[in-house]
């Protein structure tokens, strides 16, 4: 998997979780008292009711914040065995713990063995789940012990790597909203995951902002990207597989979904379903289940609005891949008549700039460029395909669409 998509350029990212092992089964046990802890359930009200604690019921809670070394559970002693692995394991325990000179404690071994995935692999990054119910502090080890794998598996397959870009992590803390700059609050202790481990947290508060319109949208994420959160980022969505209260539940608004999330500063997360308008609302359907349904292949295969809906999604997202200005950028509004804004990245020798149009008539456009592209530049709506040379500040597009995605041709 990672080799087929590192051919393509695309990146993987994993799931990590620390704080727990999962729900108890017949098949799954407990882990021993010394690993995890099974109550009491956490409320959420302090700093301490959201780490010391059960996420949930029946998921019991690894003791992240323990420094007593622990002997590895019997059932698992007795898988490696049946599986002929045990020496193999116990090896490479005993080599991580000695190169580190970390203790033999639960965060410890779960670091180890989510490192495993980089050593063994070379994915890059991880996405880390339930972030708020460790210490924080577990993150900075688990992001120094990532980069050290990562470092040793370049220099192991230099043939495999994609550049020079470092490891990657993502925070999923609940509730972060990217209001909060660079802060969490807990009530009684605030906590800056960023300086934790983290070069992005999850942006729970995108959903909201998304009901606004586009300029206090772009406006806002700008600034707050460009300022307090300046070398860090948020990534938005609009629907998760865990969040019961996506922004446009029956999709009827997946045109509009697509231009605000695939257009705002930050990162992007498409959701599988997003870019085809599958719904949200499943009849019969308990808790998380409609999130998580069936692909809406039949539709896309026989709906033109389906189609046009994905049409669209793919336009602007090949926008922004081949534009790091669009997610990264300095946002500035251009006209507001018909809204056009610029986007401006620069990095090293590196700059990019974009101009964008939206809420346009379809055919003929004259679009106010501002000081992106001079007199004589000849740029190209990469929405429509049309070319065009800029005069007196502004670029005639005609097109069938509202929208411009203009960029130096």
């Amino acid at each position: 998997l990672v080799a087929k998509a590192h051919a393509k350029g695309i990146r993987i990212m994993l799931d990590a979780v620390i704080n727990h092992t999962g729900p108890v089964t017949n098949v799954d046990t407990v882990w021993p008292e010394d690993w995890v802890r099974t109550g009491p359930q956490c409320d959420y009200k302090t700093f301490k009711g959201t780490t010391a604690c059960t996420l949930v019921s029946n998921l019991p809670d690894v003791l992240t914040e323990s420094e007593k070394e622990v002997e590895l559970p019997a059932f698992l002693i007795e898988k490696w065995k049946k599986e002929g692995r045990y020496e193999k394991e116990m090896a490479s325990l005993n080599a991580f713990f000695m190169q580190t000179g970390h203790p033999r404690t639960p965060k410890y071994y779960i670091i180890k063995w989510l490192t495993d995935y980089i050593s063994e692999f070379g994915i890059d990054g991880y996405r880390c789940d339930t972030v708020k119910h460790t210490d924080e502090n577990v993150w900075a080890d688990f992001k120094k012990e990532c980069e050290i794998a990562f470092e040793k598996w370049k220099k192991n397959n230099p043939a495999k790597v994609l550049d020079n870009n470092p490891f990657y992590t993502v925070a999923e803390v609940y509730n972060y909203g990217i209001s909060g700059g660079q802060v969490f609050d807990f009530g009684d202790k605030k906590v800056n995951y960023y300086e934790n481990g983290f070069n992005n947290m999850i942006n729970f508060e995108f959903k909201w902002d998304a009901q606004k319109d586009y300029e206090t949208i772009f406006s806002k994420y700008s600034s707050k990207l460009n300022g307090d959160l300046k070398n860090f980022s948020v990534l938005n969505y609009l629907s998760s597989h865990d969040d019961g209260q996506p922004f446009d539940a029956k999709r009827e608004k997946s045109i509009e979904s697509g231009t605000k999330l695939l257009l705002s500063p930050g990162i992007s997360q498409t959701y599988y379903g997003d870019e085809t308008a599958r719904s949200l609302v499943v009849e019969g359907t308990i808790g998380d289940a409609a999130l998580r349904s069936f692909m809406n292949w039949n539709e896309l295969k026989n709906n033109m609005s389906t189609k046009n809906i994905l049409l669209h999604w793919q336009k602007l997202g090949q926008f922004r891949r081949k534009h790091p200005s669009v997610g990264a950028g300095v946002h500035d509004q251009i006209e507001a008549k018909f809204y056009t804004f610029s986007r401006s990245f620069s990095k090293g020798k590196f700059k990019d700039k974009v101009v964008v149009g939206l809420n346009y008539p379809k055919g003929y456009k004259e679009v106010a460029v501002g000081k992106i592209f001079k007199n004589g530049t000849k740029v190209k709506d990469a929405y429509s395909g049309k070319k065009s040379i800029v005069v007196d500040g502004k670029a005639i597009i005609t097109s069938d669409f509202d929208i411009v995605l203009m960029e130096k041709n």
